[in-house]
């Protein structure tokens, strides 16, 4: 994991220093087909989530299921950082 995450934050950093208009979607867990086995996690995660000290770690780590990355990838293509959602490109 400790490999996983710094080839990520070195990517993000590239990104970020090329001046590309770029989003950067970091879901924990997408729950799709098969992959159903962290729900038992979601009791944790809402007491977590209700405790002042571990609030915001729960928020980071909360699950999506495999509709909402979609929704979330389809948002980021349609309406790219720094233009106006009712723009429209020449």
């Amino acid at each position: 994991m400790k490999e996983y995450l710094a080839a990520r934050c070195e990517a993000e950093a590239a990104l970020q220093a090329s001046g590309l208009n770029a989003t950067v979607l970091r879901p924990w867990y997408v729950l799709g087909p098969g992959r159903r086995w962290p729900l038992i996690l979601l009791p944790f995660s809402w007491l977590m989530g209700a405790l002042p000290a571990s609030r915001a770690s729960a928020r980071r780590l909360v699950l999506v299921c495999l509709q909402q990355m979609i929704e979330a990838l389809v948002s980021a293509v349609e309406h790219p950082p720094g233009r106006h959602p009712h723009s429209r490109s020449a």
